[in-house]
Parts: structure tokens; C-alpha cells; sequence
């Protein structure tokens, strides 16, 4: 019995594990969480090595028993365990992955997994911006990558300059060196549609940068565009309307506050009782019509007044009819905006393409202001043997840049009593009954003159790859640039600011074309599964060459109503013309190591020729290394639980930076035509040379940084908080600088290698996986930077003040007078020490040795123009997997900016016939300490007034919708989201009270609704 026993459960215990050993074919799709099919997805069976991808459309099939478990894992996207549990149906989601260590980041002239990189390299990726629809590569990377500034630029156009880690150059330019899909971009960043973009990379330290040598002193921008994904065409169209409208205000006076301005500017001369100012239907209490007649006689009081104040013949008709003009309405407006873009991108197994057209209008804040522009993108890879793949990577683009805006700058010269026509209904050209001064009708030029700026450009990169034995591979770019630059301007006889008898015209045209061709030799190879080995080699060739011709005409006869059409038709022609060219070439070798993926060592060394430099230094050299230890792989840190990824990394190198004219080192000699009497009495013109003001330097060389730079990769509490900390300090020798030379020399400067400047800062980014469960998923951001730069040598050994340049001081230090307030009606003694007619209401300037005389003795450092730090917080909510809700704060703080509205003196017009900002101001009844009176005296010196400029703006809100699955579907469609955005939402800036204290001008803020759909 016992045997029979035994023998029946093992039979049940076999007909179990049989039933669950045996393999089932498992079949699914694998999508992200917007529906989109992911290529390329790795499924295996966990604790085995069997395992499958996903294809191009996302799907797979595997066999397993069907009591295991599979793993999908993707770069980007968070490993997902799933149970078989007998199924043979699994459709997964996989979500990206916040830990950022396993992306894949550039590194020059190709690509490593962040965790493996040894440099500072910091990443964002476009697609996670798409709600908040930039419209430029500025916008993507404003407030996202620590260490890197982005200016402000609030034309039509947008975008803004880009600064890395500080300035490390005085005269050089500081703009950083733009990489696009692995080849230098010399052309504008606004002919990259940001929609094309998939990530960018920003590289900061002389480790990363060393593989560009001599033109990466300032940083990299690697900018990468998409690639297609699915083996199906997927069809992507992104549409957006939006506006732009005034951020902040800096009104000026309408009529009535005109007028009572108007009264106290002529009150604060003190020369006649201040009540002869006031309205006679209005006078101070104690004071009859006969008192404020002043001896005067006159059947129409108003009248009188209106003269007193300044007011001439139209003004006062207008003001007795009832009549104002609101200038600031008129010049300011709110623009339309729109932006679409369509796309199409695909892979199969041989070839993988993406192609787009884009078009982008924008209207400015200023009236007539505007700009538009179609891009247009193919990038295409195709397998043409086992062995080598060749491609195509282009981009054209066609900018409309001939809008001419309203003259907003003249705002505070215009009288709200004016008039904007003659009586004829043209355009006045003064808008009051006077010479004007500096006031002109700011309509002018956009009503009567034409201009034709359109810039029609070409880049792109052709490429072939070799596969070879041993682990190399070979490849060879071509990357050509043609950019055609029209520029043509005509100003009309009609208009009548226009002096030039019969008009004038302009045509000027240039192309610009370049080439550079990279040899790319590449060598991976992994020896005893703990060894590996990764080189690459360069030899690099490039040319640049412009031709510009500017052609003019003016006096057209009989009419210059073709204005730019027929230069031909005017009676005093001229003609230039200026073509450029230079040439580089360079070899580069880096070797990057790694032992057991934890100890990493990387190597480069690049020889740069340029044509641009001194006869004797058109080479050199320059070198870096890094290592990178993964201390959180050694067994000793195994047990810290909390602590799940550390990297140190420590590199040290030099970088280049190239002078900004390719003829610097040469001599400029000065053209000159004079008249000449040959023996027959026959005169002409003959060309002759005279010395320039330069003379040539053949020592003249690159600008060279050392850069040492120690960071910490961290990741913390199961990956929820990532981050990494940067140290640098970077030391800039060899500054390009103009010497003023003695007259005897015959020329005024050269340019020489003599300055020095230090650069130090500290970098903190920090990201965190808040809530990563449930109906809200909640991500964060936050970054912070800090830089101090300091001049260590110039020219001579003395200060430059005439640049603002010190040694030993920063180079944006502002030095001037410090403003102690504003002298009160209790301290005219003490100001008449100063023997300069200072009066009550007159800024009160620190006279530091006391000698009752303002000179650059007195003169003291004030603070800084740049950022002492800056931060950004950005934060990303998914809600119930349908919303996506996202807002950043970005902060500039520690700075100052200049506030000379505070002055109160226009200079040497002065406020006769001008307007002004309203603006606070002194006054006997108003001792403010802050502001200068009506028409201030200068103290008898210049000086600037400065006030703390730091601000918190509110960068982006961005809302958007994805719509449901199961109703998208019904019309073919892969996905479709509708977004809503805010860009420049709100301002804090608690000591700044003129315009945006970024760039002291008007500031849109955008509104902008769109649709973005695949299908």
C-alpha cells in the first residue's frame, strides 16, 4: 500500500511541474505611455539567457515556461518584471525612466551611456518639453541645464545668446561651439526647428570638450534630431496658435498727467513762483488770477497756461478740442504667433528615415515687427552592405527678417496732445508744431521705406560607416554650409524724415560657404569581460568663404517709386565689396578605458591648424584626461542600502578659443582716393594706402583655458533622487587683447596674446522621483550655479577703466560713484562745498577722500552686472495618465542693472519738448531719497545709477490633455494631446521698477493652444 501510495503523488507531483515547466509562446505589443509602439525593447526570461526585441512596431514573441517571469528593459525607459502565470498574451507599457545614468549622451564624435561618461555633461530631452512648445533651441535648454545661461532676446525672431560656465575671454567671442548630429554647425540656431529635435547635450569640462580643441574653450551644444522608430510610418503633426502680450508696463503720461508733469518740470528750474504752472480754473489756495497772471495780460487764461507749459499751436488746438493721442497703444500691440510642423519618420530593416516641414510665423509686441520662416529636415540611414551604412543628415531654411518696426525708443519724446497726420493725411513727420528735437512719428519709416532681409540656408552632413574586423569601424563626413544673405533697403522720397533728395536704396548680398570632411577612425573591444577599450581618431579638414557686395544709389530720377528695383536709375552710385576665407585642419586621438564598468580613464590629444593666426603660430596642441571612479560596484559600499549609485570624476586638460576676425593678425591699411592732374591737364582719382590702425602680429595665437573640474554622480533611496554636484576652475591665458600702440608707429593697436583671466564655479542638479504610483505621478527638477571669474593680467600693468577692466576684479564689475541718496533742502551748505550749482533734488554722491571734487578717486566698485548665482525648479505632474501639468521657476539673482530713468534728466535736450515714463521724482512736497529731481544737475561729473536687478520668473505652465485610446482609434489615429501654454508667466523682482529687469525693454509673455496628433 505504501508503494501505491508514493507511486500516486508522485505522478500528481510530475503532472504539476509538468504542466508548469512546459514553454508557452508568449506574444504582445510594447508601447509607450502615450500608445506610441517602442522598437528595439529587450524581453528575456528571467534567470536565463533566452530572450528576444520588440520589432518595429513594437511586437514580440517569445517561448517560456509558464511559471517564469520576463524582464523588458529599454534605455530611457524603466525595467518591467512580469509574471507569465500560463498566459500567452502580454501587452506591456513601459514609462521613461527618470534615472538619467543609463541614457545615452554625446561625447564628440560619438555617443556613451551617461553612467559610463568620465566629463560633465549635462542632458535634456526635448520630447519631455513638448507641452511647453519652444520655439527655439533656447527655449529648450533655458533653465534645464546647470552652468549654462540663456539670454533674453524678445524680438519676433526669439531665441537668446548662450553662455557656459562664465566668460573666460575678454575680446573672443564667448558664444560655445554648436555640435548638430556629430558635426560642427557653424550657421544660426533659429534655423533649427525645435520640433526636430530629440536631446540635447551640453558638454562644459576640458575632458568632454578636448575632442574639439581649439574651439571648445567656450562649451559644446550637442544637438541630436530625431531618428525614425517604428517600422510602420508614423505621421506626426504638431499645429500651435498663440499671442503675445506686454509682460509688464512702463507707461508713459497720458494728457492731464502731461500736463501737470509738464508744470513741475518748469517749476524745478526755480526761476518764477511755481503757481504760474497751475491750471488758472485750479489754483493753490491764497493765490488770485491777477497773482498768477504774473504781469502778463491775455483774454484766454488756458491759453496762457497751455504757452507756459510749452504746449505750441496743435497741441493747443487738441487739448481745447478735447484731443489726445495714446502713443504707447499704438506701438504696442498684441502679436499673433503660430507654429506647425509635420513629420514623418520610419525604420525597416535596411533603412531608417525622418523628414519634416516646418513653418513659423511671429509677430512682435512692437508694431510692424515680425519675422517667419520655413525649415525643413531629411535625415536618412540605409544599410547598403553588411558591412556599411551611408546616410544624409539636412536642413534648409528660408528666413524672413525684412519686417521694419515702429520706433518705439521714441515713446517718451512724443506729446499725448500731437498729431499723428497732416491735414492732407500724410504722416506728420514731427507730431507737434515745433523742430522736434529728437521727436519723430514713429511710423515713419514702416509706412514710407521697404526692406527685403531674406536668408536662405543649406547645412547637412553626408556620411558613410564601415564596418571592420577587430572591432573598428571607419567613417567619413561631408558636411557642407551655404547660407545666401539678401539684404535690400530703400528710403523714400515720401517720407519725410527722409533728407536725400529723389531717395536713396541699398542692395546688399552675400553667400557664405563651407565645408569640413572628418575621418573617423574607431576601435571598441572588450578583453576578459572586465577590459574595455574604446578609441577614436580624427583627421579633420574645413574652409570658409564669403563673398559680400553692397551696392547703393540715391537722387532716382524721374521717381524713386521702385525704390531697391532700379539702383541703375539714381545719379550717384557706389559699390563695395568684401570676401573672407580662411582654413583649418586637425588630428585628434582619444583612448577611453574601463575596468570592470567601475574604474574609467579617458585620454585626448588634438593638433589644431588655423589660417587665422600669426605666420608663426597657425598650430596647437592641446591635451586632457579624465578618470571616473563607480565606487557603489566596490563590495565595501554593498551594504549601504540607501546609497545606490556614486561616481567620482576628476578630469584636467586645456581647451582653445579662436580670435573672432580670421585677419587679426594681420596689418589693416586705410584706402584713400585723392585727386591727380596728369601733364595733359586731365584730372582723376587714384587710389593710395595709408597706414591703418593695426599692425600685423605674427606671434598672435589661440586663447587658452586649463580647466580642472571634480564631480559627484549620485543616485539615493532607490533611485529616487538623482543628482550631481560640479566643481571647476578654469584659468584663460593668452587673452586676445588691442594694445594701443605710441603714433609714432603709424598705427594705433595691435592685436596680442596678453591677457589672463580665472574662472571658478560650483554646479548642483538634482532630480527626484516624488510619487512614482498611484493616479499622480510627480517629478522634480532643480538646479543651481554659481561662478566668479577674475582679470589676472592685461595689456600693461595697470587697469583698463576705459573697458571697465581691473586686475584682480571681476570682469562685469561695475565701478562708479555710489549714490548715498539725494541731497535734501536741509543740506545746500554742505552741497555748495562742492562748487558745482548742486542743488535740492540732485543725486548725492560718496566723495570718498573729501575733497569736495568728483573724480575717478571717488569712484568705487559697485557690484556686478551678471548673476552672482542662479537657479531653476521645474516640476512635472502626470494626472490620472491623461493630464500633464509642468512649471518652472528660473532666478538670476546678485546682480545689478542700470536704472538712469532715475536721473531725471534726458541730457542735453533735456525736458523742453519731450514726454516722459512715469516715473517717481523729487519734489519739495515729495523728498524721496531714491529719485533725482525733474531736470537734475550731474553733480558736476557723469555717473550711472544702478538698482539690484534680481528677479524669480516663472518660466513655463504648460497643460495638456492626451486623449483616450479608445476614442482616437475610431478615426486612425495613434495619439492625439491638446495643449495649453504660458511662457514668461510671471515676474518677482522686488527692487527693479522699469521694464524686465533682463533686458530693460518690453517683454512679451505667450499664450499659445495646440494640437499635436500621430497617426
Amino acid at each position: 500500500m505504501r508503494k501505491k501510495i508514493t507511486l500516486l503523488i508522485s505522478m500528481v507531483l510530475f503532472t504539476y511541474v509538468f504542466c508548469f515547466a512546459q514553454d508557452v509562446t508568449i506574444k504582445g505589443s510594447i508601447k509607450d505611455k502615450n500608445g506610441a509602439p517602442l522598437p528595439g525593447v529587450s524581453v528575456t526570461v528571467k534567470n536565463s539567457k533566452s530572450g528576444v526585441s520588440s520589432n518595429g512596431d513594437g511586437e514580440y514573441s517569445i517561448s517560456a515556461p509558464g511559471n517564469s517571469t520576463l524582464v523588458f528593459s529599454m534605455i530611457g525607459y524603466k525595467m518591467q518584471e512580469v509574471a507569465v502565470n500560463n498566459r500567452t498574451q502580454l501587452n506591456i507599457e513601459l514609462l521613461e525612466s527618470v534615472n538619467e545614468l543609463s541614457d545615452v549622451v554625446v561625447v564628440g564624435y560619438g555617443t556613451a551611456l551617461k553612467k559610463d561618461v568620465t566629463g560633465a555633461i549635462s542632458s535634456v530631452k526635448a520630447t519631455q518639453l513638448e507641452n511647453e512648445n519652444p520655439q527655439s533651441v533656447a527655449d529648450i535648454l533655458k533653465g534645464n541645464i546647470a552652468g549654462l545661461s540663456v539670454g533674453m532676446n524678445t524680438s519676433a525672431k526669439g531665441g537668446g545668446d548662450l553662455l557656459v560656465r562664465g566668460k573666460t575671454t575678454l575680446t573672443a567671442s564667448t558664444s560655445p561651439l554648436i555640435v548638430l548630429d556629430g558635426v560642427i554647425y557653424i550657421g544660426q540656431l533659429s534655423d533649427i526647428n525645435p520640433n526636430d529635435i530629440e536631446t540635447i547635450d551640453v558638454l562644459k569640462d576640458a575632458s568632454s570638450l578636448a575632442v574639439y580643441g581649439s574651439k571648445a574653450a567656450t562649451g559644446v551644444v550637442a544637438i541630436t534630431t530625431k531618428k525614425g522608430k517604428s517600422s510602420a510610418p508614423t505621421i506626426n503633426f504638431n499645429t500651435n496658435f498663440g499671442i503675445a502680450t506686454l509682460s509688464k508696463d512702463q507707461p508713459v503720461y497720458d494728457g492731464p498727467g502731461f500736463l501737470a508733469w509738464r508744470g513741475d518740470v518748469l517749476r524745478s528750474a526755480g526761476t518764477s513762483p511755481a503757481y504760474i504752472y497751475n491750471d488758472p480754473d485750479n489754483l493753490p489756495a491764497g493765490v488770485t488770477l491777477t497773482q498768477w497772471l504774473n504781469g502778463q495780460t491775455t483774454t484766454n487764461p488756458k491759453d496762457l497756461w497751455l504757452t507756459r507749459l510749452g504746449l505750441l499751436t496743435n497741441e493747443k488746438n487738441n487739448y481745447f478740442a478735447g484731443n489726445t493721442i495714446d502713443w504707447y497703444d499704438l506701438l504696442f500691440r498684441t502679436g499673433q504667433r503660430q507654429d506647425h510642423t509635420l513629420s514623418i519618420a520610419g525604420r525597416k530593416d535596411e533603412v531608417n528615415y525622418y523628414m519634416s516641414l516646418g513653418y513659423l510665423k511671429n509677430e512682435n509686441l512692437i508694431e510692424g515687427g515680425q519675422f517667419s520662416t520655413v525649415r525643413t529636415r531629411v535625415n536618412l540611414d540605409a544599410r547598403a552592405a553588411k558591412f556599411l551604412n551611408v546616410g544624409i543628415n539636412f536642413q534648409y531654411a528660408d528666413r524672413d527678417e525684412g519686417s521694419i518696426e515702429a520706433d518705439w525708443s521714441q515713446l517718451t519724446s512724443l506729446s499725448p496732445y500731437g498729431d499723428y497726420y497732416n491735414a492732407d493725411g500724410s504722416l506728420r513727420r514731427i507730431p507737434t508744431d515745433d523742430n522736434g528735437l529728437n521727436a519723430r512719428n514713429p511710423f515713419l519709416n514702416p509706412t514710407y521705406n521697404s526692406r527685403m532681409v531674406r536668408l536662405n540656408t543649406l547645412f547637412g552632413s553626408i556620411y558613410a560607416k564601415a564596418t571592420l574586423p577587430f572591432g573598428i569601424t571607419y567613417q567619413l563626413n561631408f558636411s557642407p554650409g551655404i547660407d545666401m544673405y539678401r539684404t535690400f533697403n530703400a528710403s523714400s522720397s515720401l517720407n519725410p524724415n527722409v533728407t536725400t533728395p529723389g531717395g536713396s536704396a541699398t542692395r546688399a548680398q552675400e553667400t557664405r560657404y563651407n565645408w569640413q570632411v572628418d575621418n573617423l577612425l574607431k576601435w571598441n573591444k572588450t578583453i576578459g569581460k572586465i577590459h574595455n577599450f574604446d578609441a577614436t581618431f580624427l583627421v579633420n579638414g574645413e574652409k570658409y568663404q564669403s563673398w559680400y557686395t553692397l551696392s547703393g544709389n540715391e537722387g532716382f530720377i524721374p521717381s524713386d517709386i521702385l525704390g531697391y528695383h532700379n539702383l541703375g536709375s539714381g545719379i550717384k552710385a557706389s559699390v563695395s565689396s568684401d570676401d573672407q576665407a580662411y582654413k583649418g585642419d586637425a588630428l585628434m586621438g582619444r583612448i577611453n578605458y574601463s575596468l570592470m564598468s567601475r574604474y574609467n580613464l579617458s585620454y585626448t590629444i588634438r593638433r589644431d591648424g588655423f589660417s587665422g593666426f600669426g605666420a608663426n603660430n597657425k598650430r596647437a596642441t592641446f591635451q586632457s584626461a579624465a578618470v571616473a571612479w563607480t565606487f557603489t560596484e566596490e563590495s565595501f559600499l554593498k551594504d549601504l542600502k540607501w546609497l545606490n549609485y556614486g561616481k567620482l570624476r576628476v578630469s584636467y586638460g586645456e581647451n582653445g578659443n579662436r580670435v573672432v576676425d580670421q585677419y587679426s593678425s594681420l596689418s589693416a591699411e586705410d584706402l584713400v582716393k585723392y585727386q591727380y592732374v596728369n601733364s595733359s591737364g586731365v584730372p582723376s582719382e587714384v587710389n593710395g594706402l595709408v597706414g591703418g590702425a593695426r599692425i600685423g602680429n605674427p606671434e598672435l595665437r589661440w586663447e587658452k583655458t586649463k580647466s580642472l573640474n571634480i564631480g559627484l554622480d549620485f543616485g539615493i533611496i532607490n533611485n529616487r533622487i538623482n543628482g550631481a554636484l560640479e566643481f571647476y576652475d578654469k584659468k584663460t591665458s593668452d587673452l586676445l587683447i588691442s594694445q594701443t600702440l605710441s603714433s609714432v608707429s603709424g598705427a594705433s593697436n595691435v592685436i596680442s596674446n596678453i591677457g589672463a583671466v580665472n574662472n571658478k564655479g560650483f554646479e548642483l542638479s538634482i532630480s527626484s522621483k516624488n510619487i512614482t504610483s498611484g493616479n499622480i505621478l510627480w517629478n522634480s527638477n532643480v538646479i543651481f550655479s554659481l561662478n566668479r571669474n577674475k582679470i589676472i593680467r592685461l595689456a600693461t600693468p595697470n587697469n583698463d577703466p576705459g573697458n571697465g577692466w581691473f586686475i584682480g576684479k571681476d570682469i562685469d564689475v561695475i565701478w562708479d560713484y555710489k549714490i548715498l541718496g539725494v541731497w535734501q533742502t536741509d543740506e545746500v551748505a554742505e552741497a555748495n562745498k562742492f562748487n558745482k550749482g548742486i542743488k535740492p533734488g540732485d543725486y548725492k554722491l560718496q566723495d570718498v577722500d573729501g575733497n569736495y571734487v568728483y573724480n575717478d578717486l571717488d569712484k568705487q566698485f559697485l557690484g556686478y552686472r551678471n548673476p552672482r548665482f542662479t537657479w531653476a525648479f521645474r516640476n512635472e505632474l502626470n494626472i490620472y495618465k491623461s493630464f500633464d501639468l509642468s512649471f518652472q521657476l528660473i532666478s538670476n539673482w546678485g546682480q545689478k542693472g542700470q536704472d538712469n530713468q532715475g536721473l531725471n534728466q534726458p541730457g542735453s535736450v533735456g525736458f523742453g519738448r519731450t514726454s516722459s515714463y512715469v516715473v517717481p521724482y523729487w519734489t519739495v512736497d515729495n523728498p524721496t531719497n531714491e529719485y533725482a529731481r525733474l531736470s537734475s544737475g550731474l553733480s558736476g561729473t557723469s555717473f550711472n545709477v544702478y538698482r539690484k536687478s534680481s528677479f524669480i520668473r516663472l518660466n513655463t505652465v504648460a497643460l495638456s490633455y492626451t486623449l483616450p485610446t479608445s476614442l482616437i482609434s475610431k478615426v486612425k489615429l495613434q495619439s492625439a494631446k491638446v495643449y495649453f501654454n504660458i511662457n514668461n508667466a510671471a515676474l518677482y523682482a522686488p527692487d527693479w521698477n522699469t521694464w524686465d529687469p533682463q533686458n530693460n525693454g518690453p517683454t512679451p509673455r505667450y499664450y499659445t493652444l495646440g494640437l499635436n496628433i500621430s497617426l
